[in-house]
């Protein structure tokens, strides 16, 4: 059996788990907690630099949540193609599976990142900075949403398993404008997504070690 290896309340690993419900593959969570050090261990024997999620499929140690995506595609297909079979349309995916990760997750952690800091070593120009980034981001994704169900082509793929959590989070951290009705309206047709639904349900739990104020009921 495959065997993850995370922690239900990283966004990364929602992006790799919602690959994995979307196509109901069968595998074990060896969550990254505490009191679970033996997972921390195999973990580290895996991949070194100790960062998840990180798939472990027979002779595989699988690293970087869009890359479990595309070998879950490759080595246990499932109905729901993630990625598609035309090059020039899975080219448009990977696009704004980089788009997601770059513009709205990497300036999201930064805020969650500072909030983390001891008074004294906050970054408050580094703050404003991934702030203004999140701005830019959502304006464009706003525009490039409009008159669009998913974000790239007309079907459910691995840019939405990114946008998901990323955008979830992102909310959270720097809200979306309200006059971004295409963000606000795309965001919650994600959260409707079964299989980003059951990640958020999973992941409910750590919502109080969230540093931010203004964590939403959602």
């Amino acid at each position: 059996m495959l065997q993850f290896f995370g922690h239900p309340f990283s966004s990364y690993c929602q992006k790799a788990l919602i690959a994995l419900y979307e196509n109901d593959i069968p595998f074990a969570f060896r969550m990254i907690v505490p009191d679970q050090p033996d997972n921390g261990t195999l973990l580290a024997q895996l991949w070194p630099i100790g960062k998840f999620p990180v798939l472990e499929d027979d002779r595989w140690a699988v690293f970087e949540a869009s890359i479990i995506v595309e070998h879950l595609q490759i080595q246990h297909p499932g109905p729901v193609r993630l990625i598609p079979d035309d090059p020039v349309m899975a080219l448009e995916v990977r696009l704004l599976d980089r788009f997601f990760d770059n513009h709205v997750a990497t300036p999201q952690q930064k805020l969650v990142f500072d909030a983390l800091r001891p008074e004294g070593q906050k970054d408050p120009a580094g703050v404003a900075d991934a702030r203004a980034a999140l701005d830019k981001a959502y304006a464009w994704l706003d525009a490039h949403m409009a008159g669009r169900t998913w974000v790239a082509g007309d079907a459910f793929s691995l840019a939405d398993c990114a946008a998901a959590p990323h955008l979830f989070y992102a909310h959270w951290s720097h809200p979306v404008p309200p006059g971004l009705r295409h963000v606000h309206a795309y965001r919650q047709r994600l959260l409707e997504r079964p299989s980003f639904a059951r990640a958020v349900k999973e992941a409910r739990a750590w919502r109080p070690y969230f540093p931010l104020d203004g964590t939403p009921e959602e």
